[in-house]
């Protein structure tokens, strides 16, 4: 485990504040959340007062960004939950030492998902795929089966849990466990019980997008996948969304809107609904929006202009304060719609809450950024180490690219220092690249020699021989100076956002889409 940690090069520098401690700390207590499971596998465990493994994060998420530091874990966390799956289909929602659990479903991000972007990363593996697009097709099979009782070709919520939700004024007066804990039933007595549901409809629309790409993989034909894909965007708009409010709710089964402004909107924005002009939209009227989500350590999981509103952190809820579940899923939403910068604005407080971690909690207040309930926690332990690649690092994109980010932390909370200057590395297909960070520049070193120098603010794209692909402004100011590669002087000038491709010796736009601003109400 340690062992792939080295063979990976991540190691990461800061020349002043905590960020540097702190992050191998982080590291160290990942370590601890990786262990067997009723045999000598290692699998990932969601830590802290969370003993098992659950499919809405630990099975998807948090092992997709695992998969860019010990891969090997990642891979066994997602076999696993596939060579537990029950006779009829439905996958366990948990791991546990006492054997998987199958009491409700709680899906949030797509399996299939996460499983596409690990095989792309590592290389294609026909047998990892096809093992799990027979789990993954049984699994869908269920979910139309027994959770569209109402026809409507959504998917129902049967339970608070179904969605992780706890203590959410969304499923106020609705029971946390699906009738007689059985996944297939809702209380018959309850007055608003089955709820359509945005997220979960969203999840298998994204989940029938991948199956689709992963039959194409496996020489199948990808048709019927994207039909039902299609299909179940259709119903999310149709039954899901309100277009004065611009916003997705559940429907309960008076057809009644059930109008709670929650974290499910960045929830179905990352299952990847809608298209940039929408998710611009959403940013303005939410998001980004400081009455709504935009705390001063966002994403709140209710609107903050909501009477229910509750900021508290000191206790599992979803109630009000941040979540860092919601936080390790927010980035892929942003980065869909190519809105990198707007994604910055997320990463420097909550970088520089972490900075100041010492448990590694489950919640953040939205307020003060401090640690909430649990210790410990996988999802929090790599957002650290996610929005650290993410900001200033070297990270890995799908078969064949490279992003090196120009960017330094903020220094957000009381002018305490967080990380002066910083250096990453990271080995690719037995190449050793080093990142440098500087108020001025980003320098990439290669094999330790200088390999390309540029002003900050900027994100290099290579593939993985290191030969520049294109260049994203990072920064809202417009960033001018020289790129120094190949014994060449690029001159460069990029605004937040942009896009531009190198070739020949030259740069050009490929894509300027503009920035979106915080709002105030």
């Amino acid at each position: 485990m340690l062992e792939s940690w080295i063979v990976s090069g991540v190691k990461f520098a800061a020349s002043a504040g905590h960020l540097e401690d702190t992050y191998y700390s982080a590291l160290q207590k990942l370590l601890v959340c990786i262990k067997p499971m009723g045999g000598d596998k290692l699998i990932l465990q969601e830590g802290g007062n969370y003993l098992g493994c659950w499919l809405e994060s630990t099975g998807t998420i948090n092992a997709e960004l695992l998969s860019r530091l010990i891969p090997a874990v990642s891979e066994t966390t997602y076999l696993t939950f596939a060579a537990e799956q029950r006779e009829d289909g439905l996958l366990p929602y948990k791991l546990t030492e006492k054997g998987p659990s199958f009491r409700q479903i709680q899906l949030v991000t797509p399996l299939a998902r996460s499983v596409w972007n690990h095989d792309r990363l590592h290389g294609k593996n026909k047998s990892f795929l096809q093992t799990m697009y027979k789990a993954m097709s049984r699994y869908d099979e269920w979910i139309t089966k027994y959770r569209n009782t109402r026809g409507t070709g959504c998917v129902e919520a049967f339970s608070t849990f179904d969605t992780g939700h706890d203590l959410s004024p969304r499923f106020w007066h609705v029971p946390d466990t699906p009738y007689k804990n059985d996944a297939a039933s809702y209380h018959p007595d309850s007055p608003i019980l089955p709820l359509l549901a945005p997220d979960l409809t969203a999840n298998i629309y994204c989940q029938r997008k991948y199956l689709s790409l992963i039959a194409e993989e496996l020489g199948e034909s990808g048709a019927g996948w994207k039909a039902k894909a299609e299909t179940s965007l259709e119903c999310l708009f149709h039954y899901c969304y309100d277009e004065e409010d611009m916003f997705f709710y559940d429907r309960d089964r008076n057809d009644e809107l059930v109008k709670v402004q929650s974290d499910v909107l960045l929830q179905v924005m990352a299952c990847e609904v809608g298209n940039r002009e929408l998710f611009d939209k959403i940013l303005r009227r939410y998001l980004l929006n400081t009455s709504k989500f935009f705390a001063k350590y966002p994403f709140t999981s209710l609107a903050m202009d909501d009477p229910r509103f509750d900021p508290f952190s000191t206790y599992n809820t979803w109630g009000g304060s941040s979540n860092f579940l919601s936080l390790i899923r927010a980035p892929h939403a942003f980065e869909y719609h190519h809105r990198y910068v707007e994604l910055t604005w997320v990463q420097y407080p909550i970088l520089s809450a972490l900075s100041r971690a010492k448990r590694f909690g489950q919640t953040l207040s939205p307020w003060t950024g401090e640690e909430g309930f649990a210790e410990s926690y996988s999802p929090s332990i790599l957002c650290l180490l996610d929005y650290v690649e993410r900001l200033c690092g070297i990270m890995p994109i799908g078969s064949d690219e490279l992003w090196f980010t120009g960017l330094l932390p903020v220094d957000m909370d009381h002018g305490e220092e967080v990380a002066e200057e910083t250096a990453y590395s990271r080995t690719i297909n037995g190449l050793h690249y080093e990142l440098v960070n500087t108020q001025e520049h980003v320098t990439i070193y290669q094999g330790g020699v200088l390999y390309i120098q540029a002003p900050s603010g900027i994100r290099l794209i290579t593939d993985r021989s290191g030969h520049l692909k294109g260049v994203i402004g990072m920064s809202v100011r417009t960033v001018e100076g020289e790129i120094f590669y190949q014994g060449k002087s690029i001159s460069l000038r990029i605004k937040g956002n942009e896009m531009q491709c190198y070739n020949d010796g030259n740069l050009k736009t490929e894509r300027d889409i503009g920035i979106i601003y915080p709002t105030y109400r």
